[in-house]
């Protein structure tokens, strides 16, 4: 009777490992960066929030980028929950109660989609820029070898009738 005692408790176990695995694989499957944001089948990234105590929700765009929706989400929470919300930049927050104007507790959900829309699409822009300018500064001479030239640029002497034989 203790072998068999002992066998149903390493089985449970053996069960309870494999639904942590299981658990651990589909959090990877899923890739969800950061809290509040999930990716579109096309590959935009949007961010949406709760109201407290209501069904509702507030929509905080869609973005080119992770880290985009993620800020949008930071701000809206930082905006309804406070300085004492899970955030997942806190380095970009300031502590304290009132925040640019506004206090915390009287914006309403209109004013805290339009602050998160800010922020996301300023960050938005500069992680495109960002991207563009790695890829565009690797891609400069291709860009001179496919034949679209730059118009606001003047010729240069050795750029004259090679081009054109």
């Amino acid at each position: 009777m203790d072998g068999e005692c002992c066998s149903t408790s390493s089985a449970t176990a053996n069960s309870a490992e494999k639904r942590k695995q299981l658990h651990k694989q589909q959090q990877q499957q899923q890739e969800k960066p950061y809290r509040g944001i999930r990716m579109r089948k096309w590959g935009k990234w949007v961010a949406e929030i709760r109201e407290p105590n209501k069904r509702s929700r507030i929509w905080l765009g869609s973005y080119t980028t992770p880290v985009a929706a993620a800020r949008a989400y930071d701000t809206a929470v930082f905006y309804l929950r406070g300085p004492t919300a899970r955030l997942n930049f806190p380095e970009y927050f300031v502590d304290g109660e009132e925040e640019g104007g506004h206090h915390l507790s009287d914006m309403s959900a209109a004013s805290i989609r339009k602050k998160a829309a800010e922020v996301g699409a300023r960050v938005d822009a500069l992680e495109t820029a960002l991207q563009g300018s790695s890829s565009s500064s690797s891609s400069n001479t291709s860009r001179r070898i496919s034949g679209k030239p730059d118009l606001n640029e003047y010729p240069s002497p050795e750029d004259g009738d090679d081009d054109q034989r």
